[in-house]
């Protein structure tokens, strides 16, 4: 995976760390680890994982036959040992493992067979989707991230990434190619997070002013069939 469908070398700055950022751009095992990692904590966090787990494992890279017939606590143990991979180690330790299961299972334990042979951006984000641990806007993220940086571009592609496919867009680590850009997209995120909750919150507000103006006229109607004018 050095080297994109268009023959040139892949320089990625995702983890802001050069040997992890190498091992990304070499071992689609490590991509594919490093986006499963990367939630509920920051993108160099999980990015930074597959390169910390490699040398935990004594490797300078990673194996999904390996890692898929590691003993599960000894494989967590090498999650939780300080620093820890991520801020929930045990769980996702076992979401590592599950995801290199079903490589050795469907793929042959070769990860890059996932996207090598597949004819459109449909069918990529359908095989991602099918991924342990991947959800559509993680499977999204991930082909946006295949064809912007890694130059795999089925026909489709952008489509199939949804928003995150979009040409000069900062919403995911796709796009990241150094701090400035890591700034950016962690900035559209706090943004998101922002509006989101906003939205919540009027949702929420809107809700209960509406139970409290049931309730009330609930109230009067009870009341006025009880009055001594009220026709029974």
């Amino acid at each position: 995976m050095t080297k994109s469908d268009s023959g040139k070398e892949t320089t990625l700055r995702i983890a802001q760390r050069p040997e992890a950022d190498e091992l990304l751009a070499r071992s689609p095992l490590a991509a594919l680890v490093g986006m499963l990692l990367d939630q509920q904590v920051p993108m160099e966090w999980a990015f930074t994982g597959p390169y910390t787990l490699a040398e935990r494992m004594g490797s300078d890279d990673l194996d999904a036959a390996e890692i898929a017939a590691y003993d599960p606590e000894a494989f967590t143990a090498l999650f939780t040992t300080k620093p820890a991979l991520h801020r929930y180690p045990g769980s996702m330790a076992q979401r590592v493992q599950q995801l290199c299961q079903y490589l050795v299972a469907e793929y042959e334990g070769d990860a890059s067979a996932v996207w090598r042979d597949a004819d459109t951006g449909e069918e990529l984000l359908r095989r991602l989707n099918e991924l342990p641990g991947f959800g559509t806007q993680k499977a999204q993220i991930f082909l946006a991230l295949l064809g912007k940086q890694f130059g795999v571009r089925p026909a489709g592609w952008r489509t199939a990434a949804g928003a995150y496919g979009e040409d000069g867009s900062r919403r995911s680590v796709a796009d990241i190619t150094g701090p400035e850009s890591l700034a950016e997209v962690r900035a559209y995120k706090q943004e998101a997070k922002a509006a989101a909750k906003a939205a919540k919150a009027a949702k929420t507000t809107a809700k209960t002013g509406t139970a409290a103006k049931t309730g009330t006229a609930a109230k009067a109607a009870k009341t006025a069939k009880g009055s001594p004018n009220a026709k029974g």
